[in-house]
């Protein structure tokens, strides 16, 4: 199961990262967010260990959302030294997520 992480700590697991992060914005509400969320789980687990994988709620954590201009869902960032460097929007397949991270 992919750890879910808020706004207390967003600076420890994903700015201060060592390793690329993938953030999968979602809601409990979402629909696509619920289909596509085992494929987030596999994910992490077949980057274990050269990438981080997190999930972050957007109702729980709208300064996080907005910070980052996340305006639908799911959303999937990912982060290198802090910095956003991929995005895509919505359900995407397990194999774009991993060229994400690429």
């Amino acid at each position: 199961m992919t750890e879910h992480i808020t706004s207390a700590d967003w600076e420890d697991k994903v700015m201060n990262a060592t390793k690329p992060v993938l953030v999968d914005f979602f809601a409990t509400w979402c629909g696509p967010c619920k289909a596509v969320a085992p494929v987030v789980d596999e994910v992490a687990l077949d980057v274990a260990g050269k990438a981080d994988v997190y999930k972050i709620d957007i109702d729980q954590n709208p300064d996080i959302a907005s910070r980052y201009g996340v305006m639908s869902i799911p959303t999937f960032i990912v982060f290198k030294n802090g910095q956003p460097a991929n995005k895509q929007l919505g359900a995407i397949p397990k194999d774009q997520l991993l060229a994400m991270l690429a």
